[in-house]
């Protein structure tokens, strides 16, 4: 991904009088200054996740949106290339969503929609195919007190509202669980080539049990 698609909507957005702040793609340096909400903490704990997010703000392909109060960040998303070791990898357009968080604080004021209808409004977005791989043990039932069919559906109605939709796959790694979810947006100036090759992409006759 060039500079500037990976600058190109690097602005504010002010949802409440709170001093809440959508904004991205971040700078890594930016990144650095802010604290991290010591309840971000889903995928690991607060300050290794702070880490990993200047890494991937830094990074290439790497694109971070962030919600934050003032000087700290309450929610962020994140986009890179696929992992190099998943079949989605060999597609030269594809983009994934790695992880989406919001504090449990702030859940109820509807920032996670909010924050991926922002990132989603970045016009590189028009020219990817952009997947999100939901792994069930990623999921945070102890904070939100869903059952993980109930967690799948918030989550599918959350990515649903950017655009994304449920898509089958023969993926071993969606398949370990009944309850893992692929999920994808095709943007509008994605070439029929590349929408056809991730269709052939979909299913390769692999099985967990092969």
């Amino acid at each position: 991904m060039d500079s500037a698609s990976h600058s190109s909507n690097l602005k504010r957005h002010d949802v409440t009088e709170d001093q809440i702040v959508i904004e991205g793609p971040v700078e890594p340096a930016y990144l650095a200054k802010l604290n991290m909400s010591a309840d971000l903490n889903v995928f690991r704990e607060a300050p290794k996740q702070h880490r990993a997010l200047i890494d991937i703000a830094g990074s290439s392909d790497g694109l971070v949106y962030i919600i934050r109060n003032r000087n700290t960040i309450i929610g962020y998303v994140t986009f890179h290339e696929p992992d190099k070791y998943s079949r989605w990898c060999k597609h030269p357009n594809i983009l994934e969503l790695g992880a989406i968080e919001i504090s449990p604080a702030w859940r109820k004021h509807k920032l996670g929609k909010k924050l991926l209808k922002y990132a989603f409004s970045n016009p590189v977005m028009e020219e990817k195919i952009v997947i999100t791989i939901e792994f069930c043990w990623h999921w945070d039932l102890d904070h939100t007190g869903l059952d993980i069919w109930q967690y799948q559906k918030m989550l599918s109605k959350l990515f649903g509202s950017a655009g994304l939709v449920r898509v089958a796959t023969d993926d071993p790694e969606i398949l370990e669980h009944i309850a893992n979810v692929l999920m994808a947006r095709i943007g509008s100036r994605v070439s029929e080539a590349d929408v056809q090759k991730f269709e052939d992409m979909k299913f390769q006759g692999t099985s967990i049990f092969s």
